[in-house]
């Protein structure tokens, strides 16, 4: 399930991307799979060593060019890569988990080439508040979310930090309601019959992406779409 439209970002065979905050490398392993070189960065070694056994995997199974993903463990704050480095950047839906994110938005801009694109998503403002309002547990862990994004105020930072903004996107509307519920219920209560009623839902969706439901989140996106999504170009 991806969040970043990789078309939008112009993603094209041979480019060289990064994934910042990669996790389980659900979009990074859709750019190995499109051609691109691909550089998959987390701070979580383990979730890393997941991400390396698939693009091994992978490449048996000739998805990707050989030698052309990598998994790479550091720091968001001071990325280990040269000026210039990547013609795509996507940043997933972690920005919101850096108490630092001018710092981390100032290394991405770094590190991404002039002309180069980049995608930047974060959890939508208003469904967002609500998971705060129904459970503490939600954000105030370790790694949790430590702020709010309001999709203009993101906007700003990736202009200050010299990118240009052009365009945006809502997505997975369905998956709002879901987090609702988690939080309502208790975010580690999977055991709830609700919680799993509509968990399945979304396998289920995932899996068989069925016209009913791939309209219903088409069409409530726009109001209903748990991430907003970001798109920016540094200039040339």
């Amino acid at each position: 399930m991806l969040t970043v439209d990789l078309a939008r970002l112009g993603l094209r065979p041979g480019d060289s991307v990064l994934d910042m905050g990669c996790g389980a490398g659900r979009h990074a392993f859709e750019m190995y799979r499109r051609g691109a070189d691909v550089t998959a960065f987390d701070q979580d070694a383990a979730e890393l060593a997941g991400v390396a056994e698939m693009f091994g995997a992978m490449e048996l199974e000739g998805e990707g060019a050989p030698g052309g993903a990598r998994t790479v463990e550091g720091d968001a704050l001071a990325l280990p890569f040269e000026d210039a480095r990547f013609d795509r950047v996507v940043a997933a839906e972690v920005l919101e988990h850096i108490p630092e994110d001018r710092q981390a938005i100032s290394e991405l801009v770094r590190v991404l080439r002039p002309g180069g694109t980049i995608a930047v998503t974060v959890p939508r403002a208003w469904p967002e508040r609500i998971c705060w309002a129904l459970s503490d547990a939600y954000h105030e862990v370790e790694g949790g979310h430590v702020r709010i994004y309001s999709a203009d105020a993101l906007a700003g930072q990736l202009t200050q930090a010299g990118l240009e903004v052009t365009g945006r996107d809502h997505t997975h509307a369905l998956h709002a309601p879901y987090w609702w519920l988690k939080c309502a219920v208790g975010v580690d209560n999977d055991t709830n019959p609700l919680v799993k009623g509509y968990h399945s839902m979304l396998v289920w969706d995932l899996m068989k992406k069925p016209a009913l439901t791939r309209t219903a989140e088409r069409l409530l996106n726009p109001v209903l779409g748990k991430s907003v999504v970001l798109y920016a170009r540094k200039p040339g």
